[in-house]
């Protein structure tokens, strides 16, 4: 049986990934760690939490590094998932 996107991501990481893809539309820019925390104010569990989640998702695919330590950038998989859940 194969997961599916849904399966792979909770909540948390759904929510991230449509903050990257919406800031990089927005931006043109890759999405670096800071930005994404520092909306939230994000106690310092909370931004080691942001870091897992952000592993993940390039794991399963759904975001990429263009350069180390440059930020990172929806893949076509991030973008399809954002357009599905709208």
């Amino acid at each position: 049986m194969r997961d599916t996107a849904e399966d792979l991501l909770n909540d948390r990481a759904q929510h991230l990934l449509k903050v990257l893809v919406e800031s990089y539309i927005r931006e043109g820019q890759p999405v670096g760690f800071a930005h994404l925390v520092a909306p939230t104010r994000a106690s310092i569990s909370a931004r080691a939490t942001v870091r897992n989640v952000m592993a993940d998702l390039e794991e399963y695919g759904f975001v990429t590094s263009p350069q180390h330590l440059g930020g990172r950038v929806p893949t076509d998989k991030g973008y399809r998932f954002f357009v599905d859940t709208l």
